[in-house]
């Protein structure tokens, strides 16, 4: 029987991933970095016990099993796995859709392998920063643009200074399905807000679309898994760049700006919004931080938080606010329930209301992402 046809449309959208991921394939870079550079692109090579990336200023080799592994049984999931192997979706936009129709989600917010774009974030040399991430976003724009009605992608955004991020936000602009920035560390290239960035704040209010991002911001390399419990603690930075930008006052001078955590979950935020109101209240009398309202207030305006399983969460949401929720699958990492992702989703959401199911398992993505808009891309 023939392959049944990808479906590139929605009518309507009942279950969108606000955090779900590609693996690249081994040519993205050499098709697309300078002749210049190609000796320092990312490259996979093939070990014993499978392949792996080769990073510049990466010790080791970056292996993508886990990254790849939805829906294989617990036994198969392994961290070093032949690219061929693997699951087309990851990198084929056509195969991707139809693996997105077996577990019912209608459409996807893509982000990057954490590990390899980490690699690419962190390095300071400003040419290869640039050229690498150019690479990246041109890659994924080809790949979103087969299915801008189903595919959100994020671009890099670049961190060596204001105007490579802006420059890059303009070369991107109305690429079909691109719709949205992943920030790895401030424009400026620390982890810290400096009055430099708010030139990049300002173009994303104006354009409407949210920054990303997806678990933390990082300057360090990335580097072989030794945690007993990797994943755990995902949800640490995320207070931190709270405050950060609160107290900075970037959303007094930016008050469209939006930003959404990827793979944080959400059952924290009411305990944060509690203590830093309870600190602020505190320390405000001597302090004077100059305010136009307590910190809980500017999380419920301005954070979004995408989860792929919080019972709690789901049980606080009326603390949190349900249209600041978002739905994940993290598909195709270890961590997602493909191809029973709505089965998932019936056990969590017993309970709740359908209109409050719907705000955060569609609605919520629809509208800050504009899937309403079918062909995708910012202008």
């Amino acid at each position: 029987m023939p392959e049944p046809a990808a479906k590139t449309s929605v009518d309507t959208y009942r279950l969108v991933s606000a955090d779900s991921h590609v693996n690249e394939p081994p040519n993205l870079f050499s098709k697309r970095v300078p002749p210049g550079l190609l000796d320092r692109a990312p490259r996979v090579e093939r070990f014993d016990e499978g392949d792996a990336w080769l990073i510049e200023g990466v010790s080791d080799p970056i292996n993508f099993g886990m990254n790849a592994c939805a829906g294989l049984p617990p036994e198969e999931m392994k961290g070093w796995a032949k690219f061929e192997d693997i699951r087309r979706g990851g990198w084929d936009p056509l195969a991707r859709l139809l693996e997105m129709d077996r577990d019912g989600v209608d459409a996807e917010v893509l982000y990057p392998t954490p590990r390899l774009a980490n690699a690419i974030i962190a390095n300071p040399d400003r040419e290869y920063h640039v050229a690498m991430i150019r690479a990246y976003n041109d890659w994924l724009s080809e790949y979103v643009e087969r299915a801008p009605a189903r595919f959100a992608g994020l671009a890099i955004l670049p961190n060596r200074g204001a105007d490579t991020a802006l420059a890059e936000i303009d070369r991107m602009k109305g690429r079909s399905g691109i719709r949205g920035l992943m920030m790895g560390c401030y424009p400026n290239g620390s982890l810290r807000p400096e009055p430099e960035d708010d030139a990049v704040w300002e173009r994303l209010q104006d354009l409407g679309v949210p920054i990303n991002i997806h678990v933390a911001l990082t300057q360090s390399m990335p580097s072989a898994h030794t945690a007993k419990l990797p994943g755990w603690g995902r949800l640490f930075d995320a207070p931190n760049r709270m405050v950060q930008l609160i107290f900075d006052g970037v959303f007094d001078r930016h008050p469209g700006l939006q930003v959404v955590f990827a793979e944080v979950d959400c059952g924290w935020v009411p305990y944060v919004k509690e203590q830093m109101d309870n600190n602020y209240q505190r320390l405000e009398p001597v302090s004077h931080f100059g305010l136009s309202a307590p910190p809980s207030v500017y999380i419920e305006r301005h954070f979004h938080f995408a989860f792929i399983t919080d019972p709690l969460g789901i049980s606080l949401r009326d603390r949190i606010g349900c249209e600041r929720i978002l739905w994940s699958t993290d598909y195709p990492h270890i961590s997602a329930d493909w191809p029973n992702s709505r089965r998932t989703l019936q056990a969590a959401f017993s309970g709740v209301p359908e209109s409050e199911q719907t705000l955060i398992l569609a609605d919520n993505a629809v509208r800050l992402y504009g899937f309403d808009s079918k062909t995708g891309g910012f202008a």
